[in-house]
């Protein structure tokens, strides 16, 4: 089985890089590396197009741009990775493994960043997906092809189109829950407060949960944008 890493991009310049270097290893093992950017207005096209096996445009928004890489990814499998997260490095392995067994599914992460709140929320978000089969982007999400195209893909949707897709997914079936952990960055949640960010997200979550549009969310999330 083949696996498509497809890598949502915008404005990662600084990053991109490093992201993608680690990827080269699964390159070389015959797996492909999709980047899907939405229109950055720095280099991050160029700097990542030697370091993917293809760099395309989408508009802008995750759950548009993973669509669009996985409209043109070759893979048998799709693995929807943040450009500020890292697989553990057996993740193929693993990824391949769950993939026998099961449609789809995600791994446990691990928050970098100075509070030590941060690993406690980290905690409760695998807990939370363990016994909810839910997961989230941030736990890089895997999934066969053919069950990625029977659900429809990503909704179309600003925020919480991991939510949804996972709910679509889980109609084929329970999720891989892999011990095995990304790690990705807490810049968001030092940048705007854990606190904050930890009543913002619960808010968001249970206002979501009671029918909330995901476009009036996703306002008060990016309330810059």
């Amino acid at each position: 089985m083949r696996l498509s890493i497809i890598l949502p991009t915008l404005d990662e310049a600084d990053a991109i890089v490093t992201a993608l270097a680690p990827l080269q290893t699964l390159r070389r093992a015959g797996h492909e590396v999709v980047v899907v950017d939405g229109g950055s207005a720095d280099a991050t096209p160029a700097l990542a197009a030697p370091l993917a096996d293809r760099v395309i445009r989408a508009p802008r928004g995750r759950a548009r741009q993973m669509n669009a890489g996985a409209g043109v990814a070759g893979g048998d499998a799709f693995v929807f990775l943040h450009a500020d997260t890292r697989l553990p490095a057996d993740a193929t392995t693993r990824i391949l493994q769950a993939l026998d067994r099961r449609a789809w599914g995600r791994f446990d992460v691990v928050i970098e960043g100075r509070p030590v709140m941060l690993r406690v929320v980290a905690a409760l978000m695998n807990l939370r997906s363990r016994l909810t089969g839910i997961a989230t982007g941030d736990q890089t999400m895997f999934v066969t092809r053919a069950s990625f195209t029977a659900v429809g893909g990503y909704p179309d949707q600003p925020l919480m189109e991991d939510i949804e897709l996972s709910r679509r997914l889980k109609r084929l079936g329970p999720p891989a829950c892999l011990a095995d952990k990304v790690t990705t960055s807490g810049r968001r949640w030092e940048r705007h407060g854990v606190w904050r960010t930890i009543l913002l997200m619960w808010r968001l979550r249970f206002d979501y949960w009671r029918g909330v549009p995901a476009a009036r969310l996703a306002r008060r999330y990016y309330p810059e944008t």
